[in-house]
Parts: C-alpha cells; structure tokens; sequence
C-alpha cells in the first residue's frame, strides 16, 4: 500500500474547462478568472477577491497593497506580531516591503500563534498581527479580535493552508482587513498554481487590481475610489499609477477554480470525516501529539509530533514511514527564526521559541485527501505500531 501527500482532485469536467478556454484561443487573464473571482466572494461572503498566480503572491499583495492604501494606516518600517511556524512566503513580504516581524512562538497544542503572548509583544510600533492558520486549523479569533481592537491594530490573515475552515460558522480568511488563499495543486482546491485575496475594503480591493498588473489603471473600474480616468480611453491603456507587478493568473486556473469551487463542499466533508478516523487512532497515544481543532478545521493534512520515547526519533521513523511507502512532509517550515532566510528578513522576539524548536525537531505531517483513505490512515498506525516496538 502506499500512503500518498495527495491526490489529484480533476476529473473530465476539468479538462474540459480547459478545452474551452484552448478554443476560445484566450489564455491570459480575462472573463474566467473575473468569473471565478466572483464566485469566490460569494461563497465565502465577503465582498471583493482578487486571483493572483499562488498564494505566496496574495501575501505579497496583500501587504503590499495595505501600504500603499491611503485608508491603511501602515507604513515601511512598521512591526508586524506574526507567528514564528509559517510558510516562508508569509514572511517574504516583509523583507522587499521593508516591514518588521514581530516572531512569537506557537502553541504546541494547536501549532498556531500562542494567543497568550501577544498582548505582553505589542509595542507602539506594532500596527497590525498577521495571523497564520496553520495546516487547516482555525485560531481563535474572539481573542485575536477583542486584543486587536483594544490595541487598535489590524489583522491580516494568511489563511493559504486553511480555505473552507470555519471559526464561529464564519469562514477563516475573513476576519481580517484581507486573508489570502492557496488552490497550489496540494491544497484544498488546485487550480494547478494559484492564489486568491479576500477582502471587503473597496479601495484595497481596488489598489491590488491596479498592481497585480504592473500598476496601471486598465483594470480599474469607471467609479474607482483611488483614482478618477481620463475620458481618452487611449490614455488609459499604458498609465502607471502605483509600483506594481505582474502576478496575474491565467484562464485555464479561472476556468479550472469555477469548477473545483463546487467541489469544495464535499471535498470538505471527505476531510472530516478522514480527520475522525485519524484522531481516533492517534489523539489518545502517548507517543504523540497531534493538532487540537480549532473551530472548524478544513485538515489540510495530519500532524504529529513525537513525545515521551519517541522524541528526537523523529527522522528514524520518517526514514521507516518512507521505506514503507508513506509520504512525511515536515510541519511547514519549522521555526523560522532559525532559517538561513530569515536573516535577510529581520525582525525580533523577547522570548526562544521553544515549541517551534520542538516542532522542527519532532514534528512531521502525512496527507489527508478529498478521497476516503481510512485504509491508508489504518495502514500509517499499523508502521508505527510496529515501529514502536522496536524501543
């Protein structure tokens, strides 16, 4: 048996939306990524979404665009408070943005921000928390909300690991004055790359048309609120109005999401229900701790942390996993204040961050699926079992 990371969620439907778009002979980014955008608002109610080519570009326009709002009250130079577990491209932005990382540790319990040390981390240069849902579990946000509003700071969500999880039957990625998504082949939906920005702010949603595509006005609509167009159209066409990029999507991964945005749903219960069968063989061994739900979780994948005899023996049992055809991926990117990146990048903390530390050293993850694999969990706890033994 082999227990995969993931699975491929296209069907003829698919490839069939990409036959479309082929003999509509229009690739670059036109009617189905707007329809797509839309359909996503929708469905997740909020007001505005803009598709960008992955998740690691939402993060980057995201903040970007929140600096160069005139109604965002954040700046170059600012701190951030950001948990110290992420995707590197959570903090990215930071470096070419020139924005200053606040690093607090996780809770080993959730793995997300530990929410009881943020308040003692604000400074007077704090502006906003950009809050991570790491590996489809929901934070708690009445706390996260009650300690933002107290300081009047932001939130900014990264919410790329997490699409469809749900904390106070509210959809995560919507707590925020933006939240970003993922639809990377791996993630909850594929688009093949992909990345979605959620927002109800008309003029962030506004600043991000205009530098997704190089900074021009084009896409602009007629009533725009950050800039009012010329009646020469002509003039128009090449007008520069913000630093911008170019980080558009294409058509086949607009086309591709109107489909796979119908099967969230049901990819969603699929998850769950492999969740139970997980948490059912896993929640109550000693040898290890896995990831308490928060909320709704969407279970991106299956964490497990390595406790009591198996501690430090992390990569001896991956090394078995492997042998026996089971995919591990490490737990995001560890702690990162310990990546070579994370030089360029800056930033500080008061305290080590010491359940991060523990989660690189023992921590690892197996995939979960749109599909029923309760053979392969059942086939994971077998190998470790047997693993186990051993000691």
């Amino acid at each position: 048996m082999k227990y995969s990371l993931v699975n491929s969620t296209f069907d003829n439907k698919e490839i069939k939306s990409m036959h479309k778009v082929i003999k509509s002979d229009m690739y670059s980014m036109g009617k189905n990524v707007e329809l797509f955008e839309k359909q996503t608002a929708k469905y997740f109610n909020s007001k505005y979404c803009i598709m960008v080519n992955s998740g690691s570009s939402a993060n980057l326009i995201g903040l970007s665009a929140a600096i160069l709002d005139e109604n965002v009250d954040l700046n170059k130079g600012d701190e951030i408070i950001v948990t110290s577990l992420s995707w590197s491209t959570t903090y990215s932005p930071f470096y070419y943005l020139n924005l200053k990382p606040k690093y607090i540790d996780v809770n080993l319990d959730t793995l997300n921000i530990d929410i009881n040390k943020i308040e003692s981390n604000i400074t007077k240069k704090t502006k906003a928390i950009f809050v991570v849902n790491i590996t489809g579990n929901p934070n708690d946000f009445k706390k996260i909300k009650a300690i933002a509003k107290k300081h009047k700071i932001l939130i900014f969500e990264d919410n790329c690991e997490s699409m469809g999880a749900k904390f106070n039957n509210k959809f995560c990625g919507t707590f925020g004055l933006f939240g970003t998504m993922s639809s990377f082949f791996s993630h909850h939906i594929c688009t093949i790359e992909g990345g979605l920005v959620l927002t109800n702010s008309r003029s962030l949603y506004e600043v991000m048309l205009s530098i997704r595509a190089h900074g021009w006005t084009r896409n602009l609509p007629k009533n725009s609120v950050i800039y009012k167009k010329n009646k020469d159209k002509f003039s128009e066409l090449f007008n520069f109005i913000l630093p911008g990029f170019n980080i558009r999507p294409i058509e086949f991964e607009g086309a591709i999401g109107q489909i796979q945005l119908k099967k969230l749903d049901n990819f969603i219960k699929q998850r769950t229900k492999n969740a139970k069968i997980f948490k059912k063989l896993f929640e109550k061994n000693k040898f290890f701790k896995i990831q308490k739900e928060v909320g709704q979780s969407s279970w991106f994948s299956f964490t497990l942390i390595c406790m009591n005899k198996l501690k430090n023996k992390r990569n001896e049992l991956i090394t078995f996993l492997n042998q026996n055809n089971i995919e591990t991926r490490p737990i995001c990117g560890g702690d990162f204040t310990k990546s070579p990146s994370a030089i360029y990048i800056g930033g500080n903390y008061k305290e080590k961050m010491a359940n991060a530390s523990y989660i690189t050293q023992n921590g690892f993850f197996v995939g979960n699926s749109h599909k029923n694999i309760s053979k392969e969990i059942y086939y994971l706890k077998k190998k470790i079992d047997e693993f186990c033994i051993r000691l």
